[in-house]
């Protein structure tokens, strides 16, 4: 092929071949990393003795009313001290999250804050929602 008059074209245009080498080579390493996570493996058993796992959180839920559930279940604030007390006495350090309605009065989420705080539970959290934007 002759360009501009009579001097040969011997340049080639190596960036679309270089291009496309950079996708292959991410895809091989995408693929590489995904195949090693998916390892299957077979885990051996665990006894039935009480695990070192983090214990199972208990969540405290305030309704727009005042009253109060302990996870699903309906309670008064004695039954929720009895409860949360038994709970402290077999698992020291638990975590509660407190769940009060938006039109809740503050006084019932503070009686329920003051219930814990008696019992010496010290990771209490406030669930929230995220702001809509």
């Amino acid at each position: 092929m002759q360009v501009q008059g009579d001097k040969p074209y011997d340049d080639i245009n190596i960036t679309p071949m270089l291009d496309l080498a950079y996708v292959l080579l991410v895809i091989f390493i995408l693929m590489t990393t995904a195949s090693v996570q998916g390892t299957k493996v077979n885990l051996p058993k665990a006894s039935s003795a009480p695990s070192l796992a983090k214990p199972a959180t208990k969540a405290i839920t305030i309704n727009n009313q005042g009253g109060i559930c302990l996870d699903t279940r309906p309670v008064s604030l004695a039954e929720l001290e009895q409860l949360l007390a038994a709970q402290k006495a077999i698992t020291p350090q638990f975590p509660v999250v407190v769940r009060g309605d938006s039109q809740t009065q503050y006084q019932a989420i503070m009686n329920v804050l003051d219930v814990v705080g008696r019992i010496g539970i010290t990771q209490v959290g406030l669930a929230t929602k995220p702001q809509q934007k």
